[in-house]
């Protein structure tokens, strides 16, 4: 089983990502013109097991015209009665990418992408994985790996399910997750996957908002998965570079592209010493800063 691989490259723009119950018809409307980066369509946890048709029926309609946003359909889980049904709507309405709830390991994915391929599909969805389980975290190797054969794209934290399921309590700075975050971040970088960071429940606090966002992007994440359309602002701040970063990349830019350094390995820029992986990382920066930029003009 191979998928065709996302283009090398390609800058998939996730600061934002905003759940949208699918069973919600004025909060459907409105999500394309809001500017979070992606939306995640939900028929799982938003949607009560009375309205999971009405969400499935929704979707068509929602994915109907082209968007340059991210967007994902968040399915239930394999281990329930509303799975293949979810699936099934999801491809009907030409989904882009499927999010998978409780993937524990990588057979979880393995057999949505088998049903995938039993679809023809398999080459033009994305496949991104909640990571909310303590097996998933045990996991996280092997089901990282799977982007080696799989259009497997990105991880989405679910930190609310992985504290009930360990007893976990965190304290408003998080430190009980974060060697957790971190196990996630090795894992989406070592086989060049996303990490979405996990919501926050709390609506009208905006300073725990902000240093969730600004924590989550320190330790490596692209962005942070929403639950209110008033939490969109602050997360595409937090994850955008400032333009101080943008000026900086720029002068290493600049350095390493000037003749007379030609063939130099390291530079001394703004009083530092810089080398070749920094140039690597001043160019993907500057790279996601022209896609926002771009974005933002649209």
């Amino acid at each position: 089983m191979t998928a065709t691989p996302a283009p090398a490259g390609e800058i998939l723009l996730s600061r934002s990502l905003l759940y949208v119950p699918a069973d919600k018809e004025r909060a459907l409307a409105k999500a394309p013109g809001l500017a979070a980066d992606g939306i995640i369509y939900d028929l799982e946890d938003a949607v009560a097991p009375d309205a999971k048709e009405t969400a499935r029926e929704n979707l068509r309609a929602a994915l109907a015209e082209p968007s340059q946003k991210l967007r994902l359909v968040r399915i239930n889980g394999l281990d329930t009665e509303w799975a293949t049904e979810d699936l099934l709507a999801a491809l009907a309405a030409r989904a882009e990418a499927i999010l998978v709830p409780k993937v524990d390991g990588p057979q979880t994915l393995a057999t949505v992408a088998s049903a995938l391929e039993e679809a023809d599909a398999l080459s033009r969805v994305r496949l991104f994985a909640m990571i909310e389980t303590p097996k998933a975290i045990l996991n996280l190797r092997e089901i990282a790996a799977l982007a080696e054969k799989l259009p497997l794209a990105g991880f989405v934290l679910g930190l609310n399910d992985l504290a009930k399921d360990t007893g976990v309590t965190p304290g408003p700075e998080r430190a009980e997750f974060v060697p957790w975050m971190l196990s996630v971040i090795a894992a989406a970088r070592a086989y060049g996957l996303l990490a979405i960071d996990g919501v926050l429940n709390a609506l009208d606090d905006e300073d725990r908002l902000g240093a969730e966002c600004r924590q989550a992007r320190a330790l490596g994440f692209d962005g942070k998965s929403l639950v209110h359309p008033a939490q969109i602002g602050p997360a595409n701040a937090a994850f955008a570079p400032s333009e101080a970063e943008v000026a900086d990349a720029e002068a290493i830019r600049a350095a390493f592209a000037d003749p007379a350094n030609a063939g130099k390995g390291a530079l001394r820029v703004a009083g530092r010493m810089v080398e070749r992986l920094h140039l690597q990382s001043a160019e993907r920066l500057l790279a996601k800063a022209a896609v926002i930029t771009e974005r933002d003009r649209t």
